[in-house]
């Protein structure tokens, strides 16, 4: 009987013990959940507020400029400019600068500024374009201040050319324009003396005109266009 009632007790000790350990366990259980669900809630509530930072920091950033992706506006690069060539076409000379020294000896009369053509025509057909300006004003008299002839003004005959048809019932050739008649002498000179190799002044001279002195004032008349 005795041995029944220790056997009880100790029992009834046992579970006293296992409900109040299950009551430990239980309690720190909550407390564990209980910091869980606090720390939770302190996470969450940091990363809201982050969150509004930085959708504010990123509002601000709209309304403030961005100075290093500032859009730059450049000028825009001039076109290259392609310097042409030199081209030297006598003498060391372009053609302009040929035709700026033969205006510089045409005089101030019908023949003014007929440096172009005349250096063009000339060239192209092989005769000396200063020839050419020397007979002008040794047979026409267009230089300087100086009027050219009556042959030249009223026939647009330069160089006293002989033909038809004719001006004025003579032997000289009557051309219709300036333009013609300086034409039709680099021709003639071309095809009459040039092309046979007649090419200098004093070549040219006993065929052109019967005066023995005529070479000499050509030559001058060179001279004086190639030193100016």
């Amino acid at each position: 009987m005795r041995k029944m009632r220790v056997i009880y007790y100790l029992t009834s000790l046992v579970g006293i013990l296992m409900v109040c350990i299950g009551l430990v366990i239980q309690n720190d259980s909550a407390h564990t959940v209980q910091k869980k669900k606090s720390t939770t809630g302190f996470d969450i509530k940091n990363m809201a507020a982050s969150t509004n930072m930085i959708v504010k920091d990123v509002e601000n950033k709209k309304d403030t400029p961005n100075l290093l992706l500032k859009e730059v506006e450049m000028e825009t690069a001039p076109a290259s400019i392609i310097v042409p060539p030199r081209v030297e076409v006598f003498e060391g000379q372009t053609l302009d600068e040929l035709a700026a020294r033969l205006n510089r000896h045409l005089g101030n009369d019908i023949v003014a500024g007929k440096g172009a053509l005349i250096a063009t025509e000339s060239l192209n057909k092989g005769v000396d374009p200063y020839i050419v300006v020397a007979i002008i004003a040794q047979e026409s008299g267009c230089t300087g201040s100086n009027g050219c002839s009556n042959l030249a003004r009223y026939c647009n005959n330069f160089g006293g050319q002989k033909g038809k048809p004719s001006c004025n019932g003579g032997a000289f050739k009557k051309f219709d324009t300036v333009d013609a008649g300086l034409v039709g002498m680099i021709d003639n000179l071309s095809r009459n003396y040039f092309a046979l190799g007649l090419n200098t002044p004093e070549k040219i001279g006993p065929k052109y005109c019967e005066g023995n002195e005529w070479a000499g004032h050509i030559t001058w008349f060179v001279n004086k266009i190639r030193n100016n």
